[in-house]
């Protein structure tokens, strides 16, 4: 079996783990290539593009945290991925630094368990043709630089849902619920509904609230506006400046991201450690 391996390059501490994992690979005879740019900042061979990967792994190893892991589940498809989190408690990256080599060594023997996670499609027009991006957590249109207040228009599967007045709009994952979509008012979600939520940002209705919907819904959005360029984020990184009047259509993607699984963790105490759910009542029992 070979390994590959993304390390977030900026966590000192990160570098430092991705020393010690490669060192314990090379110990055992085990595979392994770094992505270019984490190889060039460890000094670490051999490395490749990202690209290349997924061609030649059989699983990828996260060193980071969740935003490492968003970035590393745009590569791995189809591939198991443990998300090794080097710092705070992650809702994506299971496993403590501690946790590490057990983690390998059960993707080793065949013993682990996978979280299968759900990802969003969105079908945007550029440079003339059809492009499809994914993303596990969230897209994003926001209002960008656009001095005024834009109007999103929303259909799910053709019929209008609403029209709304917002600084932009969010359409979730159950992953992404606790990420961007949450910090907006967006409800949590388990990680296994097969549901999406659309968050507004800011909207300028009292009366407009978020909205779980199944994720079998087509979701078609355009913005309202007098001129203005409006960014169109796929977790995190902008990837089409949208003009007026156009739309994008977001789907369920048929890529799925196969989480490994942490068998000693479990969600409810996630929400309680990571959003401290019943902190005060805990501290005082």
């Amino acid at each position: 079996m070979k390994f590959a391996i993304v390390v977030n390059i900026n966590r000192e501490d990160a570098l430092e783990l991705a020393q010690e994992l490669t060192s314990w690979l090379q110990e055992r005879g085990l595979s392994y290539a770094l992505d270019s740019v984490s190889g060039e900042k460890t000094g670490i061979e051999p490395s490749m593009a990202m690209e290349e990967l997924n061609k030649v792994c059989d699983a990828f190893i996260s060193l980071g945290g969740d935003g490492t892991l968003l970035f590393t589940s745009h590569y791995s498809v189809t591939k198991p991925v443990i998300g090794i989190n080097v710092g705070h408690l992650g809702f994506l990256a299971e496993f403590s630094k501690a946790e590490m080599f057990e983690a390998v060594e059960q993707v080793l023997n065949g013993t682990y368990s996978i979280h299968v996670r759900s990802q969003l499609e969105a079908e945007v027009t550029m440079n003339g043709g059809l492009k499809y991006l994914t993303a596990l957590n969230d897209v994003v249109i926001e209002k960008g630089a656009y001095p005024r207040i834009p109007t999103f228009i929303i259909k799910l599967d053709d019929e209008l849902l609403s029209a709304y007045r917002a600084d932009g709009i969010i359409i979730a994952t159950s992953t992404g619920s606790t990420a961007y979509s949450l910090s907006a008012g967006g409800p949590v979600i388990a990680p296994k509904s097969n549901v999406f939520v659309i968050t507004p940002i800011c909207p300028h209705m009292l009366t407009v609230r978020p909205i779980v919907i199944s994720d079998d819904k087509t979701i078609q959005i355009s913005v309202e506006a007098h001129g203005g360029e409006f960014p169109l984020n796929c977790d995190g990184h902008v990837s089409k400046m949208l003009l007026p009047g156009e739309t994008i259509i977001v789907r369920k993607s048929e890529q799925i991201i196969n989480l490994v699984e942490n068998k000693n963790r479990r969600y409810c105490e996630i929400l309680r450690s990571k959003l401290l759910w019943g902190h005060e009542h805990q501290s005082g029992s």
